[in-house]
């Protein structure tokens, strides 16, 4: 068995007979035991990246091995080592939280009596045992999540792939999921992870590979990609839209790596943030330039993909080309 969870190369995937091509190129090497996220838009490639791994699309070219196993030679034998939750909950929302789980081990064939057991102790692990007996359709949005991902667990994969998890949950649901996630990678799971949630990737990944129109863009840790920009963002309030553009174009020197102006908002990213913040308000005051407000912070992963691809993470087409394609035949 190789080093690597999940490892693909030059993975291509079109669609429309070529025409759109959701993956092109894309080389990944997964450790085991750790949340590794791909980060993008909608549109980057992500779910269709998933869908590959997962053997329910198979790729154009290219090759992927998911727990040693290549997954178009032996695609049975993937299934049984990966779970999958995806961005919207697939539970039977006739059925109780109890017997959603127990369903789902009768069909990756445990044993009855397992099937039952398990169940009680994911639901009493995801702080679902009060509901247990509840029929679903009573579940709250953030417990369909998790008694989703409970169910991608019940046959106790070593690999779990969770293609945007969090999408639509509330502040407080989305932390409780988080914990969850973590407490998985310390009992040795491996998390394949796919968000637009620039947040959510920086406290879970420990590896990041950034994806726009279905080419890696950037790779490393949340802190390697930062450092690409600089220390310190300086964020510059004006009092109109055409300030900010006067002041960008006189600021420009203070900064070698990027700027970004977002309504009356000018950010730039630089190496001495309060050397560099004392020397525009100077020269912005010598230009009669108002300043309404500003700021020093530290860099984010929004920076990052904002200086990648020039425009904000959720700024993506509506959908990746395999939901575009549903008249395309998918192999399952």
């Amino acid at each position: 068995m190789n080093d690597f969870a999940v490892e693909t190369l030059d993975i291509v995937r079109t669609f429309k007979d070529g025409d759109v091509r959701a993956l092109d190129g894309v080389t990944l090497r997964v450790p085991r035991g750790e949340v590794f996220g791909l980060l993008g838009p909608n549109g980057s490639g992500k779910t269709t990246m998933i869908r590959i791994l997962s053997t329910i699309l198979t790729p154009s070219s290219g090759s992927a091995t998911v727990n040693g196993i290549d997954v178009e030679l032996d695609p049975q034998r993937v299934r049984q080592s990966i779970g999958l939750a995806g961005q919207f909950a697939t539970v039977d929302e006739n059925l109780t939280g109890f017997e959603n789980l127990r369903m789902v081990g009768r069909l990756n064939h445990l044993e009855k009596a397992l099937a039952s057991s398990r169940s009680r102790e994911l639901l009493g692990e995801f702080g679902l045992a009060d509901a247990a007996n509840r029929s679903a359709k009573t579940y709250s949005g953030g417990m369909r999540r998790r008694l989703d991902l409970a169910a991608a667990l019940v046959a106790d994969p070593p690999i779990l792939f969770l293609d945007e998890p969090t999408t639509g949950l509330d502040p407080q649901s989305r932390q409780d999921l988080w914990a969850i996630i973590e407490g998985l990678t310390q009992r040795g799971v491996t998390v394949l992870l796919t968000t637009q949630y620039l947040e959510e990737a920086d406290r879970l990944a420990r590896q990041l590979v950034v994806l726009d129109h279905g080419h890696i863009i950037a790779e490393g840790t949340s802190q390697e990609l930062k450092a690409r920009l600089g220390t310190t963002v300086l964020e510059l309030r004006l009092t109109s839209t055409q300030d900010a553009a006067a002041a960008r174009e006189l600021l420009a020197s203070l900064s070698a790596t990027f700027s970004n102006i977002e309504g009356t908002v000018l950010e730039l990213t630089v190496n001495d943030g309060p050397a560099v913040a004392a020397e525009a308000l100077r020269r912005l005051d010598g230009a009669s330039l108002e300043v309404a407000g500003l700021a020093l912070r530290e860099p984010s992963l929004d920076d990052v993909f904002l200086s990648l691809t020039g425009h904000r993470a959720e700024a993506g087409s509506a959908a990746e080309p395999a939901r575009r394609s549903r008249s395309q035949k998918e192999p399952a």
